[in-house]
């Protein structure tokens, strides 16, 4: 458990930075931009092989168990992360009115799968992620009163097909393939 726990301290703390601007000033100062990119992608990196490494081998301690119906509401949740997730890459009308699609695709997972998992290991992982994307929400309307943050232009009308097709085609790769090869566990039963 203590891997799994110092990984998400590391990565989570990695992209705490640029939420306070003085930080990532600071290192942008001392590395060069570059520098600091390139110092960014690789603790980010190493602390998501950290975390990955340290869920898989985190005892099974169950603190609860979900009914089974919580399996089907994570599945429905986890439809519209994958289209905000294309959507946070792709500008348009999605990306405009939800403002930050990754952080609320990030928060949905969290959610679904806090719903359908009731290990402690899980709990873990999953809640720190879900506080994180809330904290990281809240700390971006502050940084958008300052300027800091831009509004995101809205892109022609097909990158929302774009968005909604590609999300849910990936939702499906995931779903049926991706899941079980890379988690380890199936969804589909």
């Amino acid at each position: 458990m203590t891997l799994l726990i110092i990984g998400i301290i590391v990565f989570l703390g990695i992209h705490l930075v640029p939420a306070f601007p003085h930080w990532r000033d600071g290192l942008i100062a001392r590395f060069g931009s570059n520098g600091y990119r390139i110092l960014f992608s690789v603790v980010s990196t190493l602390a998501f092989v950290l975390l990955v490494w340290g869920f898989a081998r985190a005892p099974f301690i169950q603190i609860w168990s979900p009914p089974g119906w919580t399996r089907h509401v994570a599945m429905l949740l986890m439809l519209p992360v994958f289209i905000l997730l294309i959507a946070a890459y792709v500008p348009g009308r999605i990306k405009a009115t939800v403002k930050n699609p990754f952080l609320d695709a990030i928060s949905t997972w969290a959610l679904a799968h806090l719903i359908a998992n009731g290990d402690l290991a899980s709990m873990i992982l999953f809640g720190s992620f879900l506080a994180y994307a809330v904290f990281d929400r809240i700390r971006l309307k502050r940084r958008a009163e300052t300027g800091l943050v831009t509004v995101a232009e809205t892109g022609p009308p097909r990158n929302d097909v774009i968005a909604v097709i590609g999300g849910l085609a990936l939702y499906g790769v995931f779903l049926v393939w991706l899941h079980p090869l890379l988690i380890g566990v199936p969804v589909l039963r």
